[in-house]
């Protein structure tokens, strides 16, 4: 909130009131551009795909498998209204037969990195975890977009050669 609306809101006779000035960390977190020699190329949320499908809790497991399968994707990101990431269809549930809700078939609060990440450490941490993808969320929760672990892996390629004098 900007120094103006916190003296207002004292005005009107809240007695709590805090500014807080975000940095450098929650500009990147939310996945807004940073320059220089550690910039947006070289975080995760550059190289995020957006294309993901997505589905709601209530949604019914054979018409999202339906829509993941014309998709090319062989996962799903269960969001609600303000795209927040709820949970992940993963492969066990594509593969399932079963009528239920998205909401039972998932699995709830994936692991997620920040647009911010570096792209470096994420790699890394994929290849360790045997991870082909990861949700990327802005700090809340709100859904960015997916890294690739084959993707990441070729924006390194990339990046590496660009600085290569």
């Amino acid at each position: 909130m900007s120094p103006r609306a916190a003296a207002r809101l004292e005005s009107l006779g809240f007695e709590q009131v805090y500014d807080y000035e975000g940095g450098k960390a929650d500009w990147g977190s939310a996945g807004l551009p940073l320059e220089g020699t550690n910039g947006s190329d070289t975080r995760a949320g550059a190289h995020a795909r957006t294309d993901v499908p997505t589905c709601r809790l209530d949604d019914r497991l054979p018409a999202v498998r339906a829509q993941v399968a014309q998709s090319g994707w062989n996962t799903c990101l269960v969001v609600d209204e303000r795209d927040v990431v709820l949970g992940r269809l993963g492969r066990r549930a594509m593969g399932s037969d079963e009528d239920v809700s998205a909401g039972e078939a998932m699995t709830p609060g994936p692991s997620t990195i920040r647009p911010s990440a570096r792209l470096s450490d994420v790699v890394e941490r994929m290849r360790a975890q045997k991870l082909e993808s990861l949700p990327v969320t802005t700090a809340d929760g709100r859904l960015a977009g997916v890294l690739t672990l084959r993707g990441a892996e070729r924006a390194l390629g990339r990046t590496a050669t660009r600085r290569s004098p």
